[in-house]
């Protein structure tokens, strides 16, 4: 009796044992599975980073560099700076295509190969296969995003002083509409001024607007029809203060000269205006509470807040396409998969372009126009991800 219990306990550790070992070498055989499908993804997202920055270097920016060197003719050194200030806006634009192509060339092989039935077969679902890429496609996503905020801006702003200062030898426009100053102190705003245009030969300021802020809240409005250069400071005539508290208005006055302390001299100002695409994150949320005080559109200012987070996250999107639509019977060769990923970036973009049309003309929200094109490619990933998966 007591050797039978002995017997049937060891059988139960022999079993216990056996089953552990199984299971770390399945997990050991998925990670490897894993790694090697990761190791697929790279060569070609990489790949498709370089061709698609070549293409869009070859289209554009040395058409501008060789128009800077026979109109202005640039110096080595300035166009030599000029492409690589370029460069950092490009790779934002071909971080979702290289993520497309990479993960539709890897699905596309393994497919190809037979390699994914087999994995298939070992109890992998298409889901878990793709995980890695989803996953790494999301990291890449978070950096463009990052990318987009830190670098983007600083390089369009520096690529701009360069085609300005050193090839158009300091050429600036006439008139400057929307001039937007900041007065800031200790990390705070504490003066928001928005004009409508600046005209040079006057030195004039038209239609002012400035917002007097305490702890980031609105606490005075200043409006004036225009602002004069007068002895080294701006003076606003015939203007009209209003305090505010929580209620409201709490009174109003009238003044026929005011002084701005803080604003730019007249040769600072339109050096340091900046387009959308120059400014961070805060600085468009900044200056679409200058255009909303002043009821000027904001529309382009919405726009571009919001496409600073759907153009990096088209990343993540197209790899949820791009997987599922590798996997295939037939063998595919790289020219099909990369003329699937053209394609696809072509409607993405156009789609892109169209809904953008519709969101500055009104004709739908600015922010959802700006996410239209993400949101119909992540109804067609999920869609093919789960027809991938049957």
């Amino acid at each position: 009796m007591e050797n039978s219990i002995s017997l049937v306990l060891k059988l139960k550790q022999n079993q216990t044992f056996l089953k552990s070992k199984y299971i770390r070498i399945a997990r050991k055989i998925g990670i490897n599975k894993l790694k090697y499908i990761l190791k697929e993804f790279l060569g070609p997202f990489l790949f498709g980073v370089a061709a698609f920055t070549a293409i869009f270097v070859g289209s554009d920016t040395l058409m501008k560099i060789a128009e800077y060197i026979t109109k202005y003719g640039a110096s080595t050194i300035s166009v030599i700076k000029i492409f690589g200030l370029a460069l950092p806006q490009i790779i934002v634009y071909t971080f979702p295509m290289a993520v497309l192509l990479g993960s539709l060339m890897c699905f596309s092989r393994l497919s190809g190969s037979s390699e994914l039935i087999v994995m298939r077969t070992s109890g992998q679902s298409f889901f878990r296969l793709a995980t890695p890429v989803l996953l790494i496609a999301l990291v890449i996503s978070f950096i463009a995003v990052a990318f987009n905020e830190f670098v983007v801006p600083w390089s369009n702003l520096q690529y701009q002083q360069v085609v300005n200062m050193e090839i158009r030898k300091n050429i600036y426009p006439g008139v400057t509409n929307h001039v937007v100053l900041r007065d800031v102190q200790d990390g705070k705003i504490i003066h928001l001024l928005y004009a409508r245009k600046y005209e040079p030969d006057t030195k004039t300021l038209s239609n002012i607007t400035i917002q007097e802020f305490q702890n980031e809240k609105v606490v005075r409005v200043e409006h004036a029809p225009e602002a004069t250069w007068d002895n080294g400071k701006w003076v606003m005539k015939d203007g009209v203060v209003y305090d505010l508290n929580d209620e409201g208005v709490d009174r109003m006055i009238h003044f026929s000269n005011q002084v701005i302390n803080y604003a730019q001299a007249p040769d600072q100002i339109q050096k340091e205006q900046k387009r959308e695409d120059q400014m961070t994150v805060r600085e468009l949320l900044q200056q679409k509470k200058a255009f909303e005080s002043a009821h000027a559109d904001t529309s382009n200012l919405v726009m571009e807040i919001n496409r600073r987070f759907s153009l990096p996250l088209a990343s993540f999107i197209f790899a949820l396409i791009g997987a599922p639509l590798g996997v295939q019977k037939q063998r595919s060769s790289s020219s099909v998969g990369f003329g699937i990923s053209v394609v696809i970036i072509f409607i993405y973009y156009a789609t892109m372009t169209f809904a953008g049309s519709l969101g500055r003309g009104h004709i739908i929200a600015p922010s959802l126009a700006v996410w239209i094109p993400n949101i119909i490619a992540l109804f067609a990933g999920f869609y093919l991800i789960r027809r991938a998966s049957d």
